[in-house]
C-alpha cells in the first residue's frame, strides 16, 4: 500500500521501502511541534540554547551573570532580557535546565544544567567532534560556490 505522502512519486523499490520506514519512524516520534523530538531539534537549531547549555555545563550561575556571559560569547555580542527569559523558560520546560529562586530582596534566580541537559550535551559533543573532524569537507563546497559566483 502506498503512503499518501509518496503518492504519485516514482522511486526505486528499495528507496521507497526506506522512505516508508522513515515515515513510520517520524509518525512514531511525532510530527507535531509540541512533540519532544521536534522540540529538542528546535533547541539544537536555535540561536541561543546550545550556548546557554554549554555555559551552564561549567556550573550553576546567577541569571544576570549567565545573560552577560552568553551575550559576550555570542556572535551577536548581546542577548536581550526578553529573549534570554524566553530561552530559559523553554529550556526549563524541556527539562534541560533547573531554575532555583531564592526569596531575597531582590529575588535571586539561579540556573543549573539538569541531568537531562547534561545527557543531551554528551550527545551534542559527538556531533561537535564530527564537525571538528570535517571542517575542511564542510568548507570546501562553500569555497567552490564562491569561485563559481565570480
Amino acid at each position: 500500500m502506498t503512503d499518501p505522502i509518496l503518492e504519485g512519486i516514482d522511486l526505486p523499490p528499495d528507496q521507497n521501502a526506506r522512505l516508508h520506514g522513515l515515515i513510520a519512524q517520524m509518525r512514531h516520534d511525532g510530527t507535531e511541534r509540541s512533540e519532544p523530538m521536534r522540540e529538542i531539534f528546535a533547541r539544537l537549531g536555535d540561536r541561543w540554547s546550545m550556548l546557554l547549555l554549554q555555559i551552564l555545563r561549567t556550573g550553576p550561575m546567577r541569571s544576570a551573570a549567565l545573560r552577560r556571559v552568553t551575550g559576550r560569547l555570542s556572535a551577536e555580542g548581546r542577548i536581550s532580557q526578553r529573549i534570554f527569559t524566553l530561552q530559559m523558560r523553554l529550556l526549563e520546560a524541556d527539562g534541560l535546565v533547573i531554575r532555583h529562586v531564592t526569596p531575597t530582596v531582590p529575588i535571586s534566580v539561579d540556573y543549573a544544567l539538569s541531568p537531562l541537559g547534561a545527557g543531551l550535551l554528551n550527545e551534542v559533543d559527538h556531533v561537535m567532534d564530527w564537525i571538528r573532524d570535517h571542517i575542511p569537507d564542510i568548507q570546501a563546497p562553500k569555497t567552490d560556490m564562491q569561485i563559481h559566483k565570480r
